[in-house]
């Protein structure tokens, strides 16, 4: 049977209008988006279709990471036989994925990404900061750049490697401006600034991640199902190192390259699924290995073409 890995998506692949194609006809996917509105307190329908909650972390968040979920129970009751033997989640996606493994069940899972989200947000409005996106980057030039224009009171760095064509940069919003001048000027590089609600993955979530910490303390972890890799440590997730993972995640960089290559290579995967919103994930994977197979499920039409 063919090995597949699971691709969860992160905050920013979110759309206005998704999951309503679900909603309107697969059962277990109402079920879980219902669930997930009576535990974090609002109507994720409502969330799916606003386009001013979706560019909120505190609604985005468990509004993502509940559409994952009730993708993956689709995927799983429309191919039950489908021989899923890894996952990666970018950031955010590392909590449906821990969720869809069995490590976390639903509630849980749910409860600490409302609060995760809540903290978040929270960091967001305390600072002034941007995220601006590197394509075909000199990573050891971007890095450089960075180390060179970052301080204390105003940090920028790398906070995504995404692909070998995509590096993010995030931090105070004067560092990022200076170092994006600075990599457009000397390095040659394509700059394109994102449209986000706070740099994340950047020292200035440092509060984030403590207050994290100390909700993950009462947070019991089991083994996966199948192995899920850490954007952190690109180590798989253990139910010993699960919580201390997650903490640091928030203010860490991310390196979903370097854990597609890592899985391919340990799990033998030969084909991605991926489960969130659009196809950005399945587009960094072709930029990785062009050899390994790519398919995406965030569409009921998608869903039902899909065959390996």
């Amino acid at each position: 049977m063919t090995k597949v890995g699971l691709l969860f998506s992160g905050q920013g692949a979110q759309v206005p209008g998704m999951g309503k194609d679900f909603y309107e006809k697969i059962p277990v996917f109402a079920e879980t988006i219902d669930q997930a509105s009576e535990i974090c307190g609002f109507d994720l329908t409502e969330c799916f279709g606003s386009s001013e909650m979706l560019k909120q972390t505190k609604y985005v968040q468990p509004a993502l990471c509940a559409f994952s979920y009730g993708v993956f129970k689709a995927l799983k009751n429309a191919a039950p036989d489908l021989n899923v033997v890894g996952g990666i989640g970018l950031s955010l996606g590392e909590y449906p994925a821990l969720i869809a493994s069995s490590m976390l069940d639903f509630e849980t899972g749910m409860k600490l990404v409302s609060k995760r989200a809540e903290f978040m947000q929270e960091d967001c409005d305390r600072h002034q900061s941007s995220m601006a996106a590197i394509l075909k980057p000199d990573v050891e030039l971007v890095e450089r750049i960075c180390a060179e224009i970052s301080t204390d009171e105003k940090p920028v760095s790398i906070a995504n490697y995404n692909s070998p064509k995509q590096v993010v940069i995030g931090g105070d919003d004067e560092a990022v401006k200076k170092a994006s001048e600075k990599l457009s000027e000397e390095g040659r590089m394509r700059v394109v600034e994102l449209n986000i609600n706070g740099a994340f993955h950047t020292p200035l979530f440092r509060t984030s991640s403590q207050r994290l910490g100390e909700v993950l303390k009462a947070v019991s972890f089991k083994d996966p199902e199948f192995v899920i890799e850490s954007n952190t440590d690109k180590i798989p997730f253990t139910k010993e190192n699960a919580a201390e993972i997650l903490q640091r995640q928030v203010m860490s960089p991310t390196h979903f390259a370097a854990c597609v290559e890592k899985m391919i290579k340990d799990c033998e995967i030969e084909t991605f699924v991926e489960i969130g919103p659009g196809e950005t994930l399945s587009k960094f994977v072709r930029q990785i290995d062009r050899n390994v197979g790519r398919a995406s499920v965030e569409t009921l039409e998608k869903m039902q073409k899909f065959s390996l």
